[in-house]
């Protein structure tokens, strides 16, 4: 099983075509398929954190996100943000979130605490 780590571009394009063919092919856990598409996928994984991170998303788009995939409004958010002029405050970027707003938030939509106490990218 000739696998070598994913260095360049290159590498990267044509780990993602083999394993693209794998996939197509369906191979059982444990056969050698298998085990190279599990091995493959693991590499561009990892070449995929390194060279194309994420950021973390901004609370408020968090808060906007969770709302629209939950189907919540703004009703549903006052018994953990405040009135609705506080939740439309905390939505337009007017009003910081608090200690205690996060800790609901974090408990009640169950948005993680890291990704609410990050900064507040300005509106």
């Amino acid at each position: 099983m000739d696998i070598r780590p994913i260095h360049s571009e290159a590498d990267y394009k044509a780990a993602l075509r083999e394993i693209s063919a794998l996939m197509a092919s369906d191979p059982d856990l444990g056969t050698p398929e298998g085990d190279r598409l599990d091995i493959l996928a693991t590499l561009v994984e990892a070449y995929e954190l390194r060279h194309f991170p994420i950021d973390a998303p901004d609370p408020v788009e968090a808060i906007k996100f969770r709302m629209e995939q939950s189907g919540l409004s703004v009703k549903d958010l006052e018994p953990i943000i405040g009135k609705s002029n506080r939740v439309y405050e905390v939505l337009n970027r007017k009003r910081p979130l608090t200690l205690a707003m996060i800790r609901r938030l974090h408990r009640d939509l169950g948005i993680p605490a890291n990704v609410l106490i990050a900064e507040t990218v300005s509106g």
